[in-house]
């Protein structure tokens, strides 16, 4: 790292890309007079975040567990910067096993998987947390539990990966076999019709009706996983499958099941949400940087929202939060951004 020696100035903060992150994120500070007799240090609160690069005019900062409060401050030595304000996750749930989206219940209660790995049977499947965040289980003895989605009556369906089932579950835990025969059953999603949609990770996707009809909706290419839906405000269905590359595509259904696709350019895009205004968020890595990507729906230009590791999903809270989960845990974001309703 290079170290100026001509005295330098106050540490002027411009610019910090994404304005939100959670532990393990990596922060881009941009500025001047970053760098005077030592090497500069960058602090969230009272913790002190590593520093990846440094430079007079560039830093890369890592976000440190435990840091909660999001006043980022620079100092050169002698001198800090101003405050420059950035959204922080909080952690609020540990020891559980998402692999897509948690669901959000129209009171704000928070249900998420601990799915494990293909054929683990698992003490709980379903877990609930309330809106003091006290972790609870909800459900049991649903094999591989994999996608979670609410109806317009408050029903929990839950997908199995192992057996190919859809479970339906009551707000009070009573569950029941909902359909049968989906493959391996992973994303789910409701249309504004209240019809079901079902990803198989074979690359099918399959359309219940409330009669619990089934239909082959779409099919992806054999190499798709259908593993995260989500439907966008004009009625298409959005569907991400990670692979190994870092090219990968969110491909957008249209009620008439033709398949096209709306964005090529993520590393291993998964949970994948929308908020009111029509904007796309999905869980995925952009030039090499992990997080969650927001897309325009017009203009469909991606810009890293918020950065961190190991993210399979994101659903919003009726507080205007964003739920960020990781493959071992759950965190509040208060980015202040209201979700689409569900249809």
């Amino acid at each position: 790292m290079a170290i100026r020696k001509d005295g330098g100035s106050k540490p002027q903060i411009s610019l910090v890309s994404p304005a939100a992150a959670i532990a393990g994120g990596e922060l881009q500070i941009r500025g001047k007079g970053f760098v005077k007799a030592d090497r500069p240090r960058v602090t969230l609160g009272n913790v002190e975040a590593p520093v990846i690069i440094g430079s007079d005019s560039f830093i890369i900062a890592r976000v440190p567990e435990g840091a909660s409060v999001g006043e980022l401050i620079i100092r050169n030595g002698e001198q800090a910067s101003s405050p420059y304000i950035c959204e922080l996750g909080i952690q609020i749930a540990d020891g559980v096993h998402p692999v897509t989206n948690p669901a959000v219940d129209a009171q704000g209660n928070i249900f998420t998987t601990f799915s494990g790995t293909r054929g683990q049977k698992t003490p709980v499947s379903i877990y609930k947390l309330d809106l003091n965040y006290n972790l609870k289980p909800f459900l049991s003895d649903v094999m591989n539990a994999t996608a979670v989605a609410f109806d317009r009556e408050g029903l929990l369906y839950i997908s199995s990966r192992y057996d190919g089932v859809v479970y339906q579950a009551t707000p009070s835990g009573n569950m029941s076999v909902y359909v049968e025969g989906m493959g391996v059953a992973t994303g789910l999603a409701f249309d504004d019709e209240e019809n079901l949609y079902v990803g198989d990770r074979q690359g099918t996707i399959f359309k219940i009706s409330r009669s619990r009809q089934i239909y082959v909706f779409a099919t992806l290419e054999p190499s798709m996983a259908a593993y995260h839906m989500a439907f966008g405000p004009e009625g298409y269905l959005y569907v991400t499958g990670p692979t190994t590359s870092s090219y990968d595509v969110v491909h957008r259904i249209s009620p008439a099941g033709e398949v096209e696709v709306f964005y090529r350019g993520l590393g291993r895009p998964q949970g994948l949400a929308f908020d009111a205004e029509g904007r796309l968020y999905v869980a995925a890595s952009i030039g090499g940087r992990r997080g969650v990507v927001r897309i325009g729906v017009e203009d469909r230009k991606p810009e890293l929202f918020l950065s961190g590791p190991n993210i399979v999903g994101i659903a919003f809270t009726p507080s205007r939060a964003m739920i960020v989960a990781t493959n071992s845990a759950l965190y509040r974001v208060d980015v202040g951004i209201k979700g689409r309703p569900l249809p």
